[in-house]
């Protein structure tokens, strides 16, 4: 028989609730689940799974602050901060019934 250790892992709260529910769907604890998870690890010499971002989400909602940032800019340089949502909604329609017109 081997030699049991204990392992200790932080996490959310949130995360915790949601992981351990799916290992009770799954027919397993979180225990059981992290062994297969370390198991794999293990044979395969990698992890067993995909892992990719290039960048957070506070990046993305900064790219989204900026790109406001510019529409406002221009809007402002082209005279046309002072629209109304009227006006807006009135130039939404018109393009929408444009691009119906071209079978878009």
């Amino acid at each position: 028989m081997m030699t049991q250790a204990a392992f200790t892992v932080r996490m959310d709260s949130d995360l915790k609730e949601e992981f351990d529910s799916l290992c009770k769907d799954f027919g397993m604890n979180a225990t059981t689940a992290m062994n297969i998870f370390a198991r794999a690890v293990v044979r395969e010499h990698r992890i067993p799974f995909e892992i990719s971002s290039t960048r957070t989400q506070d990046e993305d909602t900064q790219r989204a602050l900026k790109v406001l940032d510019d529409i406002r800019k221009d809007s402002r340089d082209n005279g046309l901060d002072a629209m109304t949502l009227e006006d807006i909604n009135r130039e939404i329609r018109a393009a929408r019934q444009e691009r119906k017109a071209n079978g878009q």
